[in-house]
């Protein structure tokens, strides 16, 4: 018996094995092939897979201006030409790293803690995102003040936090079919996959294109112009083809079951991208490589939050307040359950009688104190991270997972400058194979109904066509219900005569909610 397996038999006996249901701790219900060793590992890498978000939520919130100001008839209405406002933004950007890291940890280390699930919170891309340019506005052009948006966050959190003592927000995610989870599932893993083909957060191999949207571009960054469109070099770019090199790399070693395959591949490629005279480097001579590379060389740093910590503002008199509130409510909503049940699924939690798994009361309620945590801090909504199943992927089965990707997040505090420095094309290839993963779900769907394979369809392909999980499962709710009703109509009206062929195929979505297991959740 290797250190390593003498390791997790003492940690798996411990009180700490026990409460976190390891293989071997005695539990009543232990997780199946969960070791401590395998935790760790797995934690690491969500923490690498999503380790982009410090520096990306920073710069997204950074251009909403945040709680900085200056003389709009003398600068102009975006203040971009006054040397104190610059400097503010500076300021601001070095706040929301803090704040990401710090309402991270705590989101992270309370899932694992109280959930005992491997699911991952930080500041959703997507509403911080939506917070910054459509609600406050680049540098604060928008129609309520960062502050009142603020507010709203907070008030979202709250609410989220009754639904869920209520039991509201469980029962309603058990009334989604369980084909759309199936297909949200999937829907999320062609997501994860577009996300990592991308340059923004993946290889840079899908870039934009005026007339088709999207095409083939893999150029070098210089050749790319303000849309991030090919102007020239499609397919010659070097950050572009090592992203490559390292999919190929870890779909080989996954290939021959090697342990931690996807942390091995993000490390190896994000070394090779950090020396700066090469032509794949993540800090090229220019001034945002300057910047960067400066910022990288510190190491160790950190800094207080100054300027955005409890900035609220309690103006609820304005329709725009409400309309950013109630906007905040539905997405997240459906983003966060969207994205807490694919895990599950993934993860092997899912009670196919009930459809629901262990653990979602406590989860949810962890996400909406998260949200409202991290509205304190300044920040945009909080919600679980796709990310995950690359963590997943790797064998992380309990909260110990997210426990040690909250603690990763606190070491962050300290050495930002490091873990906000891993080129995107290191960590695209984990969202590709983890995305390739995440397929296997499809075939359980039912193809044969139409009533249940074409809302599964339309909730597939537009989470990733339509950029939010929240839309696709909007989407995916709204025709099924449509369809399936019209069906039932036609049912009634003409006495059971008029059915379509094969009626007898369809998910007994009726009968799950009146004698199933939603029956017995529903909340009292």
């Amino acid at each position: 018996m290797s250190w390593v397996d003498k390791l997790n038999a003492y940690v798996a006996r411990s009180a700490v094995g026990r409460w976190f249901r390891l293989e071997g701790s005695g539990a009543p219900v232990e997780r199946t092939g969960s070791k401590f060793s395998i935790e760790l590992r797995a934690g690491l890498t969500i923490f690498i897979a999503m380790s982009y978000i410090i520096s990306t939520n920073a710069l997204i919130l950074t251009d909403s201006g945040g709680t900085c100001d200056c003389d709009r008839e003398e600068f102009g209405a975006t203040c971009e030409n006054d040397p104190a406002y610059t400097t503010c933004l500076q300021r601001m950007k070095l706040d929301m790293i803090t704040a990401t890291c710090a309402i991270s940890c705590m989101a992270c280390i309370l899932m694992g803690v109280l959930a005992n699930l491997p699911i991952a919170l930080a500041p959703g891309m997507g509403l911080n995102a939506y917070f910054a340019y459509t609600v406050v506005g680049f540098h604060g052009t928008g129609k309520i003040s960062y502050e009142n948006a603020l507010a709203a966050v907070c008030i979202e959190g709250i609410i989220f936090f009754v639904l869920s003592v209520l039991g509201i927000r469980q029962w309603f995610a058990r009334l989604i079919p369980a084909s759309l989870k199936t297909a949200t599932g999937t829907g999320i893993g062609i997501y994860l996959a577009f996300i990592g083909l991308q340059s923004s957060a993946g290889i840079g191999l899908i870039t934009a294109n005026s007339s088709t949207l999207v095409e083939l571009g893999g150029c070098p960054p210089e050749f790319r112009d303000e849309n991030n469109v090919c102007t020239a070099h499609h397919m010659e770019g070097g950050p572009m083809w090592l992203g490559v090199l390292g999919l190929m790399l870890v779909g080989t070693m996954l290939l021959y079951r090697l342990k931690g395959a996807i942390l091995i591949g993000i490390l190896f490629i994000a070394i090779i991208s950090w020396p700066r005279p090469t032509p794949v480097t993540y800090f090229p001579y220019t001034q945002a490589g300057d910047e960067a590379f400066a910022f990288f060389k510190k190491v160790v740093t950190f800094h207080p939050i100054k300027d955005t910590l409890a900035r609220f503002h309690w103006d609820l008199t304005t329709g725009d307040f409400w309309i950013a509130l109630i906007t905040f409510l539905y997405v997240d909503i459906l983003d966060c359950t969207g994205t807490m049940f694919s895990m599950a699924k993934f993860g092997g939690y899912m009670d196919e009688r009930t459809q629901d798994f262990e653990g979602s009361s406590m989860a949810f309620l962890v996400d909406s104190v998260s949200i409202t945590i991290g509205s304190v801090f300044g920040s945009s909504p909080v919600t679980a991270f796709i990310e995950s199943g690359a963590g997943i992927a790797e064998g992380g089965r309990t909260g110990i997972t997210t426990i040690v990707t909250g603690i990763m997040f606190f070491i962050a505090l300290f050495f930002a400058p490091i873990f906000a420095s891993f080129p995107p094309w290191a960590t695209g290839p984990a969202l590709i194979v983890v995305g390739s993963m995440m397929m296997q779900g499809v075939t359980q769907i039912n193809w044969h109904y139409v009533g249940d394979a074409l809302p599964a369809f339309i909730t597939i392909i537009l989470i990733p066509f339509g950029y939010s999980i929240g839309y696709g499962l909007i989407a995916g709710i709204g025709s099924f219900v449509f369809i399936n009703t019209l069906v039932f109509i036609i049912l009634k009206l003409s006495r059971g005569r008029i059915a379509p062929p094969n009626f007898d195929e369809r998910d007994d979505w009726i009968g799950f909610v009146t004698q199933g297991g939603l029956k017995q959740n529903i909340p009292s």
